[in-house]
């Protein structure tokens, strides 16, 4: 999906990865043929098995990448709700907006369907309070979603990837 944080993307740092498909064949791609984007490569659009990722990292001096881990780690128990079950920041950002502000704007933080809710730390974060099923949070993601849509015409999309009945 190009996960990335703090301005940083699995594209800057992927050279090449191996791949088998459904049928057996074993398949590399270079970066250039991996199509990063905003959250997606390839792989949304194709179906493979990822064997095995090459990454280029840069070298640095261990005490200034211990201090930016520290810095990361702070910036995510400060900002985001890392105290619950999640699976992550759940909607994209918009190519015009930001997506957890037109939530928070909405009323939404604090909204729940069941034990999901939409964090009160970050309202780009559907939470699991306890007991949450993927029914309640797939129920709560569409209510965001058309809350959004009614108030500010906009259509926000998830970051997570549903898979199954519903998916």
């Amino acid at each position: 999906m190009n996960a990335g944080a703090h301005g940083k993307e699995m594209k800057d740092i992927v050279t090449t990865v191996k791949c088998i498909d459904y049928q057996g064949n074993e398949k590399e791609f270079t970066k250039e043929e991996l199509e990063f984007d905003y959250r997606t490569s390839l792989f949304k659009k194709e179906k493979y098995i990822i064997t095995e990722v090459t990454i280029a990292l840069q070298k640095g001096k261990k005490e200034e990448i211990k201090e930016k881990m520290e810095q990361y780690a702070n910036y995510r128990k400060e900002k985001q709700p890392i105290e619950y079950p999640s699976a992550g920041s759940t909607f994209k950002r918009g190519t015009d907006f930001i997506t957890a502000k037109l939530i928070d704007e909405a009323g939404l933080k604090g909204y729940e369907v069941g034990d999901a809710q939409i964090a009160t730390k970050h309202a780009g974060f559907v939470i699991n309070k306890g007991e949450a099923t993927a029914k309640d949070v797939l129920a709560l993601v569409k209510h965001t979603q058309d809350t959004i849509y009614q108030k500010f015409q906009k259509k926000i999309e998830l970051e997570i990837e549903v898979i199954g009945e519903n998916g």
